[in-house]
């Protein structure tokens, strides 16, 4: 299926299209500074109203410029849940919600972006979330962001959040500075991840629609640890790029 995305680029970030595909690139930097470079299509779309339900499979060629930029990058679906432009890359124009997201994620340290231990929170990985409640809530908790920053509450509070956000993640043992496969398929009652043909995971955990395709590549960190430890910033980083190609989505 043929999609339209738009670009969403930070100062001397580019997204250079080819015939089969777009090379998103950051410049080098010191942190203190955000680079992004993305692609997706959702810019200018409210929430509620973004394309992609079940069931529906996505899936692309990749690569990147070396195996441990720092930052993250990856590709799938979410539903932009960062609004307010809370941390990094949320939309200014979309309220906070809960992450719905199904995509093949990497995050290098300092990232934690699990809430459950057992899962992981750094490296290349596959995986999806879904939150038990409504957005809303996620809305009418925003008063109690300052109580993040008693580490006892904070430590509750992360807690919670595990309970009411399931999800499921599985490591990608891959060279990803060679080109790989990689197939999403978002079913009703689960995910299945694939690469280069190989099933990597089977998630029960299925975010809730609609969603919104993204492509990104950035140099920021973000984590909420065991300890109760709330961290967000950006990173040192050389040149760093990543290819896509041969993009398919469609219904099925």
């Amino acid at each position: 299926m043929e999609i339209e995305l738009s670009e969403r680029v930070t100062p001397g970030a580019t997204v250079t299209h080819h015939p089969n595909g777009w090379k998103l690139e950051i410049p080098a930097g010191a942190k203190g500074t955000y680079r992004m470079a993305q692609l997706d299509d959702y810019a200018h779309t409210a929430r509620r109203a973004f394309l992609w339900q079940p069931a529906l499979t996505v899936q692309l060629r990749a690569r990147v410029s070396a195996p441990d930029l720092p930052g993250t990058w990856g590709f799938g679906l979410w539903n932009d849940p960062f609004g307010l432009s809370i941390g990094f890359g949320g939309s200014p124009r979309r309220l906070p919600t809960f992450p719905e997201t199904a995509w093949f994620f990497h995050a290098s340290p300092p990232n934690s972006l699990a809430l459950d231990d057992r899962l992981p929170a750094q490296g290349f990985f596959a995986g999806s979330f879904h939150s038990a409640l409504h957005g809303g809530f996620a809305l009418a908790s925003l008063p109690a962001l300052p109580l993040l920053a008693i580490r006892p509450l904070s430590r509750q509070l992360r807690h919670f959040a595990s309970r009411i956000i399931r999800e499921e993640a599985v490591s990608i043992p891959v060279d990803v500075t060679r080109w790989h496969e990689y197939h999403l398929q978002w079913l009703h009652e689960g995910c299945i991840f694939k690469v280069d043909g190989q099933t990597i995971l089977q998630s029960r955990c299925t975010p809730s629609a609609p969603l919104g395709l993204v492509l990104w590549i950035d140099n920021q960190y973000a984590g909420w640890s065991s300890r109760g430890e709330i961290r967000y910033g950006t990173l040192n980083n050389t040149e760093a790029w990543l290819e896509v190609e041969n993009l398919q989505i469609g219904k099925g």
